[in-house]
């Protein structure tokens, strides 16, 4: 396979929610991949470490959600991230799709198998978030330390702001944290109205996620589930996915160390081959 780029994999498509980005690359079964929150995330930035190894064995789209990249922007009550995602496969004719999503994306990709189990046939997140339980081993006293400096991202989006960001995302970024800041800091400040429309939920006690689930919709789910997680995430502590897995009949999780926010970039080899794996044999 050719190699691929941000360029050659582009693809814009008009949906019943709005214009929708996406990149795509590979033939056979469907994959979405579905990035998280954070000023300046999209489907390239989140996974480009990813979409060429998966595209050797599945059909994959990795989506920009509405409010980032440059899909559509949306505000707080517009905001519908499953009804997007349904609409975008209903125009590019995916009747079911496995899902691999990250943080928001995961909650995205829970809540579709939830309201809509049939269009769901594998469901895997990273670092997604749960049920809004009590915390067993989190601080409880608001945002994590990781969801401030995303905070802080949208609020001042500067470079500086976006290599504290990338730090915090990964247990150790090493050198390539100047490159992914820089790329986050074009990607955010391309797209003031993006920011502005997030900054506007946060005031108005929402924020990148507007519709949740409970503990007794995770129990209905049928769905096969890989869960992943960072032990060292300091953005959505790894309890999370331990409820997760409590609360999902056919679930295993896989529990890296020296990890952090972002599996997909930080281990990309391994989590690139356990998810063809177990999108095969499940």
């Amino acid at each position: 396979m050719a190699e691929l780029t941000k360029a050659s994999t582009s693809r814009t498509v008009q949906t019943k929610s709005g214009k929708v980005h996406y990149q795509e690359a590979g033939e056979g079964y469907p994959l979405i991949l579905m990035h998280g929150s954070g000023a300046g995330a999209t489907g390239w930035v989140n996974f480009s470490n990813n979409i060429g190894a998966l595209a050797e064995h599945f059909h994959v789209y990795a989506v920009d959600c509405q409010g980032w990249g440059d899909s559509d922007t949306v505000t707080f009550e517009e905001s519908d991230h499953v009804q997007m995602h349904i609409d975008f496969m209903d125009e590019l004719g995916i009747e079911k799709a496995a899902l691999v999503g990250n943080s928001m994306g995961g909650v995205t990709a829970i809540r579709m198998a939830v309201v809509h189990p049939d269009r769901v046939s594998h469901l895997i997140t990273m670092g997604s978030g749960s049920t809004r339980a009590p915390k067993l081993f989190s601080p409880g006293d608001g945002p994590t330390e990781g969801l401030k400096v995303l905070q802080l991202c949208y609020r001042e989006p500067s470079l500086e702001n976006m290599k504290l960001l990338c730090e915090i995302m990964m247990f150790d970024p090493g050198d390539r944290v100047d490159a992914l800041a820089l790329e986050r800091y074009e990607s955010a400040n391309a797209r003031p109205d993006h920011l502005a429309n997030f900054l506007d939920a946060l005031k108005k006690g929402g924020g990148p996620i507007r519709k949740w689930f409970t503990a007794e919709d995770l129990m209905a789910i049928k769905t096969p589930t890989l869960l992943f997680h960072g032990r060292d995430d300091r953005v959505v502590p790894y309890e999370h996915s331990l409820l997760l897995l409590a609360h999902i009949p056919d679930s295993r999780l896989v529990l890296f160390n020296r990890c952090g926010h972002w599996a997909m970039i930080e281990h990309p080899a391994e989590f690139n081959r356990m998810v063809v794996d177990f999108i095969a044999n499940n």
